[in-house]
């Protein structure tokens, strides 16, 4: 059994991702693309990218892959730290793909995604335990209902500590996790009604591990049961593209589980990786380094 730091389990697919040249245009106008990229993206296959770059051996599993995406996709990861050998290839499948056009400060997505949910064929995996057993520290995307909550049981079983990306207050995914973050779009979609404090409190009451509630470039909300809340201000760069950012978040939180990082550590870690993000595109052609991350966290 190959040993690895990091499994990752959850989205992966083809991202087609273009940039402007100024912001998105107003219907029945025109946009000037100054740069256009397919590449591997979603939040797993980002993160697995960032990971990489920062030098950790990953097993990722999720998305079934397609006949027009798995080759793009083994063909990108076959010089990087990323084992792929779990995806499943259905050649009945095209592979799922998104298209995100953006600008300065928006990422506008489309996909296929309501459909792709919807379909009665489930076009994801199962986690395999000895991928979890093999690991260090995981992360896991929510999307895949049973299994994304086997993941998370299958973590929990081995005490392998995992982080998690918006998932319910009331879910095993939250429960079991070391690290949680919550994005303002997943709090605006699941909570619309809710105090933002009130919810925080709902959150920490609910598990032993870290939460945190992230706000784009605004205000960071993190803590612990029982204890105060806590706030961190993003660092500022100058942006080029956001796309991939809160991925690179995500993937920032799981490096920084991985070497132990305390709480106030691990929010700087992760903000200082969005940041390195943000400040280039595409990302897995230019992705964060240590070297990148620690010139903007010190």
């Amino acid at each position: 059994m190959n040993q690895h730091d990091v499994y990752l389990y959850g989205m992966i697919l083809i991202t087609n991702s273009y940039l402007l040249a100024g912001k998105y245009p107003e219907p029945d106008t025109y946009g000037e693309i100054t740069q256009k990229y397919v590449l591997p993206g979603g939040e797993t296959g980002t993160s697995a990218t960032v990971l990489a770059s920062l030098g950790c051996q990953v097993k990722m599993d999720g998305t079934h892959m397609g006949k027009n995406t798995y080759p793009k996709i083994a063909k990108f990861y076959e010089d990087k730290t990323v084992d792929i050998t779990s995806l499943y290839l259905d050649d009945s499948f095209d592979g799922l793909e998104d298209y995100v056009i953006i600008d300065q400060t928006t990422r506008t997505p489309f996909g296929m995604f309501q459909q792709y949910f919807s379909d009665e064929k489930k076009r994801w995996n199962a986690p395999l335990e000895e991928d979890i057993i093999s690991c260090k520290v995981a992360g896991i995307d929510p999307f895949f209902q049973a299994q994304s909550e086997k993941t998370a049981e299958l973590c929990q079983k081995h005490h392998k500590p995992f982080v998690m990306i918006d998932a319910p207050y009331d879910s095993i995914l939250h429960q079991y996790s070391s690290i949680h973050v919550i994005s303002t779009e997943f709090i605006h979609n699941q909570y619309p009604e809710a105090d933002r404090n009130q919810l925080f409190e709902e959150y920490t009451q609910r598990t032993n591990g870290l939460v945190l509630f992230t706000h784009g470039a605004k205000d960071i909300m993190y803590g612990r049961k029982g204890e105060p809340v806590r706030h961190f201000q993003p660092y500022r760069v100058p942006v080029v593209s956001t796309l991939g950012a809160g991925d690179t978040f995500k993937a920032g939180c799981v490096y920084a589980l991985l070497h132990q990082m305390n709480d106030e550590e691990t929010v700087k870690f992760a903000s200082a990786a969005a940041a390195s993000a943000c400040s280039s595109f595409p990302i897995p052609l230019d992705p964060p380094t240590l070297e990148k991350i620690e010139r903007i966290y010190s």
